[in-house]
Parts: structure tokens; C-alpha cells; sequence
């Protein structure tokens, strides 16, 4: 059993290019052989197996359970991930595979040139202390000799039979705990290395390999460690569900360490959600909860769920508010008393800056929630009870203001988490409840659930 860690999925090269739909069947047939354990062979273009395994895949992705190789799914075939296989019985991998002695042993062969040699060892204690300061489990550096894990890095075949692809392609793979190889872990020196978001960042893989490495399978939350997908990030990287896991095989640690997991993804369904930001990004509604924003498109019929920092490595993980001037192609983030700037998805130089550039006062601490009415070139931002309008025009916040959102919006509460404007109708949404209200008749005009917008 091998964990193999993915960074893309690469379609075959043809002579003669095929069409599309065959070209989707064959990188879905790849995918589910390699991770949905679908036969080699099968039995006409509408065998049931194929159906069965795409309905297995579609429900640890919490997608949309169909059966049809839909635009979801292929877009989800496509994301960089882990090569070990999603299905149950490898969780935890079999038998629930652990060391037997918590003072595991560990040794780092070689060194990437990519990095300093302090830059590696830094990557891979720190890597090894996530899970320790969760469990029982103690590590040691050798310098000599066998460990329990034989860490190491090559190109192509590197002495395993198990050959890395080149660039782009397998990133690292780990072998769950055992004699000989067992709970050895290889990265691809092909692949570029790096400490930060630059490149393939060798602490974020490291300790989703050694998890590995230590016994662990894949988690179906987004947010976890230990989810199929890679992605960089900040922090703190183990969810509840990363602890749950490692310590269901190791026991809680023994010191009662606190730690602060990550939040568990936001379910969109969830009947009690609330929105942190909404805006739009280039025909793309944008919705921001905790570390994660969903991405609606009008041609994908299921929302997309990602973490912030694997777009936008240099905002916060906290979005308290955002809204686009399309007018200028930018999208304003909101976190505490800063704002930045995005193009797209690049940021714009010279941001951060603080919230009070916009003539607000220095008591205002934080938005609770903005938006841009195009019809009439001004901007909304909502803090507390009152509001604000900012003239994009003329850079300036308009005379007569705070006013009170109680007084100006009657029918809905009086405070706002996010807002949207879409032909003529505001949207505002507070806990899990949203007011389609109407700008030019100053009327509630329904009230929905606040996920009624994630197809819920």
C-alpha cells in the first residue's frame, strides 16, 4: 500500500486528437481504476460498474450524486491530489497499519538542492511535530543507519520500483508503518521545492506524507490535512477530523497539549449557515465562510468549495467583507481594519491598506459587509447598525452619513454579514436567513434561507 501524491493529472498525448466526451471517459476510467478500484476491463460504454464507481467518488467529494460523468466531477478528476485511493478499506489503510512503539525513529538520507539544508530540517521537524503534539508519539533524528522512517529524495526510478514521472506529475509518496520500507517517504526532486507558496511548499507535504507515513488514510473534509486535494496554506494545518484519525491509532498526548485545530469545512447545506462575504469576480459569485470560499459560475451546476489561501496566498483567513467595481476589474477584501485589492486573482501593489483610506472613522473597526450598486456608481459598506455610501467616482465617502440600516432598509434586520446586488435587487444576508430586497422600491420583497444560493 503506497500513498502517492499527485500535483495533476496528465491527459494522454493522442496522434489523432479524439473527441472530447471520449477523452473524459478515458481520464475518468484512469481516475476511478487508480482511486475507485473500477475493473480493468469493461463491458460496453454503459456498464453499471462504471456508474456505481462514479456515485462512490461523487459521494466522498460531496458532490452532486448522479452517476453521469457531469462538469463537477471531471473538474474534481482534474484537481492536484494524493494517489492513494479513496475507497474504505484503505483507511487508515488496512488492518489500521500503526507503530508499536511511539518513539518513532527517523532519518533524512538526502537533501534537495532546492533548499537550504536548515530550510529541510526545519520543514520535516515541524512536519513531525503537528503530530506529535496530538498524540503520544515522540521522534528522533538519526544520522546513521536504519530509522522507522527513511526519508529521502529522487528522480525517475530512485530504488523503490515505484519511479517518479518528471515535473508536474507524482510529487512524493510515503508507505504506511511497517518492517523494511515500511513508513519510508520519497519526494520527487523533479518537482521544485520551497518554504513558502512559491513553489511546491515541502512542509505542507511532508505533513500530509508522514500522516501517511504514521498510519493515516484520506479524509472527506476539505479542510483537513489529510483530504485527497493538495493545497498551500497557513497555520495550524490539522482539522478535527486530522486529530480524530491519528488519535483513534495513538491515543490523545499524554501532556494534554492545547491545540487549536482548523475549523471544519463549512457544510453548504447546512440549514443554520451563515455567509462571512459575498461578491462577484468576473461573472463568478465569490462566497467567503471561515478559511474557505465557494465559487458559482452560471455553467457549473454545483458550487466549488476552496480554501482562500490556495488562491490568495497573502490574505487573511478571515474575509469580513468584499465587493467588486467592475468598472475598474477589482475585487476589495475586507479583514479587520484592512483591505486589499485583487485584479482577478492577482493581488494589486500597494495593498494592504487600512480601512480608513475610504474616509471612514477611526472607531470603525472592522466591515461587516459591502457593496457596489453600479447603477448608480456608489458603494455600500455596513458596519454595527449603520452604513455607509462611498462615491467609486470620486473617491469619497458621501455627506449625510453613518445613517442607520434599521431607518433605510425597513422589513429586514438591522445588521448585515454579507450583501449582493444583481438587476436592481439587493441581497442581504444575515445568519442563515436572506432578504431579496428591492433598491428602487425600498421593500423586502421574499425572504429565503441563506444557502438557497448553493442550490440547497
Amino acid at each position: 500500500m503506497i500513498a502517492l501524491l499527485l500535483l495533476a493529472l496528465v491527459a494522454h498525448s493522442f496522434a489523432l486528437p479524439l473527441p472530447s466526451e471520449d477523452n473524459n471517459r478515458l481520464l475518468a476510467e484512469k481516475y476511478l481504476r487508480r482511486f475507485y478500484d473500477l475493473p480493468a476491463a469493461l463491458q460496453g460504454k454503459s456498464s453499471g460498474i462504471f456508474e456505481t464507481k462514479i456515485k462512490e467518488m461523487q459521494r466522498f467529494f460531496n458532490l452532486k450524486v448522479s452517476g453521469n460523468l457531469d462538469d463537477n466531477t471531471l473538474e474534481v478528476m482534474k484537481l492536484a491530489r494524493c494517489g492513494v485511493p479513496d475507497i474504505g478499506e484503505y483507511n487508515h489503510f488496512p488492518r489500521h497499519l500503526k507503530w508499536q512503539n511511539n518513539n518513532v525513529t527517523f532519518r533524512i538520507v538526502n537533501y534537495t538542492p532546492d533548499l537550504k539544508k536548515s530550510d529541510v530540517n526545519r520543514a520535516i521537524r515541524t512536519a513531525l511535530n503537528v503530530w506529535s503534539d496530538v498524540t503520544p508519539l515522540t521522534f528522533k533524528k538519526l544520522h546513521e543507519g536504519n530509522a522507522d522512517i527513511m526519508i529521502s529524495f529522487g528522480a525517475k526510478e530512485h530504488g523503490d520500483y515505484n519511479p517518479f514521472d518528471g515535473p508536474n506529475g507524482l510529487l512524493a509518496h510515503a508507505y504506511p508503518p511497517g518492517p523494511g520500507i515500511g513508513g519510508d517517504t520519497h519526494f520527487d526532486e523533479d518537482e521544485h521545492w520551497s518554504k513558502d507558496s512559491s513553489a511546491y511548499n515541502l512542509f505542507i507535504v511532508a505533513a500530509h506524507e508522514l500522516g501517511h507515513a504514521l498510519g493515516m488514510s484520506h479524509s472527506t473534509d476539505p479542510g483537513a490535512l489529510m483530504y485527497p486535494v493538495y493545497s498551500y496554506a497557513t497555520g495550524f494545518p490539522l482539522s478535527e477530523d486530522d486529530i480524530e484519525g491519528i488519535q483513534a491509532l495513538y491515543g490523545p498526548n499524554p501532556n494534554h497539549r492545547k491545540v487549536k485545530p482548523k475549523p471544519d469545512a463549512p457544510n453548504k447545506c447546512d440549514p443554520m449557515l451563515s455567509f462571512d462575504a459575498v461578491t462577484e469576480l468576473r461573472g463568478e459569485t465569490i462566497i467567503f465562510k471561515d478559511r474557505f470560499y465557494w465559487r458559482l459560475h452560471p455553467q457549473m451546476p454545483e458550487p466549488e468549495q476552496t480554501l482562500i489561501k490556495s488562491t490568495w496566498p497573502s490574505i487573511p483567513n478571515k474575509v469580513d467583507a468584499a465587493y467588486e467595481n467592475s468598472e475598474k476589474d477589482v475585487v476589495i477584501i475586507f479583514s479587520g481594519i484592512r483591505m486589499w485589492a485583487l485584479n482577478g486573482y492577482d493581488l494589486v501593489d500597494g495593498y494592504p491598506k487600512y480601512i480608513h483610506k475610504l474616509g471612514l472613522p477611526k472607531k470603525v473597526r472592522k466591515i461587516d459587509a459591502a457593496v457596489h450598486i453600479r447603477d448608480t456608481g456608489k458603494t455600500l459598506l455596513f458596519t454595527d447598525e449603520d452604513y455607509w455610501s462611498y462615491d467609486e467616482a470620486t473617491s469619497t465617502m458621501d455627506s449625510g452619513y453613518p445613517r442607520t440600516i434599521e431607518e433605510d432598509f425597513p422589513g429586514m434586520d438591522d445588521e448585515v454579514d454579507a450583501a449582493a446586488y444583481h438587476y436592481g435587487l439587493l441581497y442581504f444576508f444575515h445568519d442563515h436567513i436572506q432578504y431579496e430586497y428591492s433598491y428602487t422600491s425600498r421593500k423586502v420583497i421574499r425572504i429565503l434561507r441563506t444557502n438557497s444560493i448553493l442550490n440547497c
